[in-house]
């Protein structure tokens, strides 16, 4: 039960951060982590982990990267915020 609730918070902290990012709206952020862990066949926590990282300063391995900026660029319109 707490691994599930920390999961839940790692997930929603990662939509706030691709939220601000992105200039999209929570539900938008939820789609975009969804398809990034879909696309890269990654577990949607441990994308997220991934993305809590970055906003911390870390790098996003380049697999990751590069489907944030897909995912972004198809639910901003075609700007590239990263």
């Amino acid at each position: 039960m707490r691994q599930a609730l920390a999961s839940h918070a790692v997930i929603d902290q990662a939509i706030g951060v691709l939220t601000v990012l992105g200039r999209i709206s929570p539900d938008d952020g939820f789609t975009v982590l969804r398809e990034i862990s879909q696309h890269t066949n990654i577990k949607l926590s441990a994308v997220a982990e991934h993305v809590l990282k970055y906003a911390q300063g870390a790098a996003l391995p380049d697999v990751l990267l590069e489907e944030v900026r897909s995912a972004l660029t198809r639910h901003t319109g075609g700007d590239r915020p990263l």
